[in-house]
């Protein structure tokens, strides 16, 4: 597959409250292109308050794609990702417009950019029903310990309370002899089907981003996000693993139990966003040849149009390479 044969796309990727969906509904209008959710939640339907999925208004007449897409009691992989997303972007392509990725989930990015052997092989059932046993009798965090002990750089992307990840780090590992680190960067040689421009968000003054978290998780609290949570966690409905780990849904639970006051959900679902944007931004170092741009300057963000001019300038400079 050579170049003039793959189809380009722009990634506009980052952490959470970063101001992705605005910049890539900008690019889409200024470009002439579509938007691609690469977010795990965005996918799942009712749980548009916790997960910033963009309303009507907010898209501005620009079609968004793998958004509301499965219920929540539907498991949903980084490699269903993949499968669904691929045609989708072929689809945008054929209309003659630009496939724009946008989100902050670098393990869906990961695997829609990278073929090469993703998610295949068979998987040990009995290994990975012993590492979640040992996680139910010790704790996650014993069983992050181990993790971290055989693959540090893995550990310190994967939250502790995220066993899921963690077992299936600690599987690779266990059946390949190569940590899951090796094999993600293994996976970088294989052929890319896309020639895509990726813009990554950093901020140069961290404490600005977590401020805008903060306002964030006070909006959604007052945008509804407990009668989501409720309905999600409603008695007697079987919720999938990757749904009930969503950040602002899960922080509920002792409430609804009371065992807490709804300010300390406010508080935990801060923490929790500030940490989730913190392995955000560890995971988008993994990529050395993204387009960095820094959304603030001088403790300020920067205006949308120039935000949007900046972006622009760099996807120019990225198309003349090599010409």
């Amino acid at each position: 597959m050579n170049d003039r044969k793959k189809i380009k796309t722009l990634s506009v990727l980052g952490p959470t409250a970063s101001g992705k969906t605005g910049l890539a509904i900008g690019a889409a209008r200024a470009l002439g292109g579509e938007v691609v959710s690469c977010d795990s939640m965005q996918l799942y339907r009712g749980m548009d308050v916790g997960t910033a999925t963009p309303d009507r208004e907010e898209r501005g007449g620009i079609a968004h794609h793998m958004f509301d897409i499965m219920d929540p009691e539907e498991e949903f992989s980084a490699a269903d990702y993949a499968r669904l997303a691929a045609p989708v972007i072929a689809q945008i392509d054929a209309r003659g417009h630009l496939p724009i990725l946008c989100g902050g989930t670098g393990m869906y990015y990961d695997a829609l950019m990278r073929i090469s052997g993703f998610g295949e092989g068979e998987r040990d059932e009995e290994l990975v029903a012993s590492l979640f046993a040992y996680a139910r009798e010790h704790g996650p965090e014993a069983l992050h310990e181990r993790l971290a002990a055989v693959d540090p750089e893995a550990a310190e992307a994967i939250h502790p309370n995220n066993v899921r990840r963690v077992v299936r780090a600690l599987e690779i590992w266990e059946t390949t002899g190569r940590t899951k680190t090796e094999v993600d960067r293994a996976q970088t040689a294989g052929e890319i089907p896309y020639d895509d421009c990726p813009i990554i968000l950093t901020f140069e003054d961290r404490a600005l981003l977590y401020e805008r978290i903060e306002r964030r998780v006070d909006e959604m609290m007052a945008g509804g996000l407990e009668a989501e949570a409720r309905a999600l966690f409603a008695p007697g409905r079987k919720v999938s693993r990757t749904a009930a780990q969503a950040i602002g849904y899960k922080e509920f639970l002792p409430y609804f139990r009371g065992e807490c006051a709804l300010t300390d959900v406010t508080a935990a679902i801060k923490l929790a966003t500030r940490h989730y944007a913190k392995r955000q931004m560890i995971w988008f170092r993994r990529y050395p040849d993204a387009l960095r741009l820094a959304p603030d300057e001088g403790g300020r963000m920067k205006s949308p149009d120039r935000l949007l001019e900046e972006a622009l300038a760099l996807r120019e400079a990225w198309e003349r390479r090599g010409k």
